[in-house]
């Protein structure tokens, strides 16, 4: 097989451009006007988005993870209390998200500090899952060592037994945690790598609006 020349995989972005004087006031209402794009557009999985923590001697580590929700308040996940992002969260609570819709050429990126959420909205949404899901949040020792998928198929079938014929309660170290933001960029792909970057920065409960160099 031939080796690809990966410096000349390009795409050449021509969608409609974003302009600051015309975006939301609010980045939050600006997102959910990109994101119901995302939708209608039929992106594929258009609530998944790199969740990037760091430890607290600074070591970065990002993974995909998926929206359950967005406010004023924040972008909520849910996810094991003992995992390694959990643990990274407690070290340091500011993280960051990145969705990347390439379908419309969008990115958006958003800064911000992390926290959890209340107990009754953690068992609000685990409720709403379906109940395979519910089984596999008790299963899975999430970001632990195991040796062998058996490991988990055995534990399966004991928690299938266990909860058989009732309710699936939400095990303790599984719940959310919402990231308030107090920045957001909004990229959208253009022509000759000219780019439009357009970043909101929280000051004084006030977002400030800016154009940023691609």
């Amino acid at each position: 097989m031939d080796k690809k020349d990966i410096s000349s995989i390009r795409k050449e972005y021509a969608m409609k451009q974003l302009d600051e004087s015309e975006v939301d006031k609010n980045p939050l209402s600006q997102f959910g006007i990109w994101f119901d794009d995302a939708i209608q557009a039929e992106v594929n999985e258009p609530n998944a988005m790199v969740l990037s923590t760091t430890t607290k001697e600074g070591r970065p580590s990002s993974r995909v993870v998926l929206l359950k929700g967005f406010d004023e308040n924040g972008f909520t996940f849910f996810t094991n209390y003992k995992s390694r992002k959990a643990l990274h969260i407690e070290q340091n609570p500011f993280a960051s998200l990145l969705f990347f819709w390439p379908e419309l050429e969008r990115q958006v990126r958003i800064e911000g500090e992390i926290a959890k959420v209340s107990t009754s909205e953690s068992d609000e949404y685990f409720s709403s899952r379906p109940e395979g899901s519910k089984i596999g949040a008790w299963v899975s020792p999430q970001s632990n060592v195991i040796h062998g998928r058996e490991f988990l198929e055995s534990l399966k079938m004991i928690f299938e037994g266990q909860f058989a014929n009732k309710a699936i309660s939400r095990p303790p170290n599984w719940g959310g945690y919402r990231l308030k933001p107090d920045m957001i960029e909004f990229w959208q792909g253009r022509p000759n790598r000219l780019h439009d970057r357009v970043q909101y920065t929280q000051i004084n409960e006030k977002w400030k609006i800016e154009r940023l160099a691609p």
